[in-house]
């Protein structure tokens, strides 16, 4: 997809992967209406964005807001005359605690921004990507924890899982459509979402080998040079490749390998 006088909504535009998104794509010379539950951190990403500022608004919004979230493509059309694509990138992780220790507050939360903040977005948005006559897209981020049990952010793994199918379902359902639909699964990728979800983690004890961390911004090149490539499946992250491997090769292998590399951060 070109991208080129396009105009995108990304969600979580205010910091991490999603401030990165915005940021490349105004470089690639798109306009975006960045969404994010943080003011602060939107004014952030506006005064990063520079000149090309003039390309991007903002919008203040939780996602998890049904109503606030169906407002926004008229926001979006008003500022900027069209929509083109739709990039999911906003979400939280849950603490590193088992299921069992987990409250239900602290359940609904995770759910509620990752999974029904992705598909409020996705509802509110597709109508109008689906009645353009040009090529739209949907971009959602999932997780390898989408598709790889984590212990100790197993209700988490729950939302990304969630995230993915749909996203899959989507792309069944409108291959024959102007609307391409892309999953981004990112291993460990070097932002404050830690912060942002209000988590404690602790450091890592032993002797167990970590993976390198992939940074936001070669997260946000690999997220749109997929989308540029029309790419059903984004991973991101060599740990992301490598376990998305060794998964489907041998499932039990790789739950093992990973149960052992949490055991020193669940509380």
């Amino acid at each position: 997809m070109e991208f080129q006088n396009k105009v995108f909504a990304v969600t979580g535009g205010g910091n991490g992967i999603g401030r990165e998104v915005v940021l490349l794509l105004l470089n690639s010379g798109a306009s975006v209406a960045a969404i994010d539950i943080s003011e602060d951190g939107l004014n952030q990403t506006m005064s990063l964005a520079k000149e090309n500022g003039k390309f991007l608004t903002l919008h203040k919004v939780d996602i998890t807001n049904k109503s606030a979230v169906e407002a926004l493509p008229d926001l979006v059309l008003k500022a900027h005359n069209a929509i083109d694509g739709v990039i999911n990138v906003a979400g939280i992780i849950q603490p590193f605690i088992s299921v069992n220790e987990l409250k239900y507050e602290q359940i609904e939360r995770v759910m509620n921004i990752n999974f029904y903040g992705t598909l409020y977005m996705v509802k509110s948005f597709l109508p109008h990507l689906i009645k353009k006559e040009t090529m739209t897209y949907v971009a959602n981020v999932s997780s390898m924890g989408g598709f790889l049990p984590v212990p100790g952010q197993s209700i988490y793994g729950a939302s990304k899982a969630a995230v993915k199918l749909m996203t899959e379902g989507l792309y069944a359902e409108l291959k024959d459509t102007n609307v391409r639909v892309s999953i981004i699964l990112p291993g460990a990728v070097a932002t404050n979402i830690t912060k942002n979800s209000n988590v404690e983690m602790k450091p890592i004890k032993g002797n167990v080998k970590s993976f390198k961390m992939t940074t936001a911004v070669k997260a946000a090149q690999i997220i749109v040079e997929g989308i540029e490539k029309n790419k059903l499946r984004i991973i991101v992250g060599g740990d992301s490749r490598f376990m998305d491997f060794l998964y489907r090769l041998c499932p039990k292998k790789a739950i093992d390998m990973i149960a052992e590399k949490m055991k020193s951060l669940i509380k």
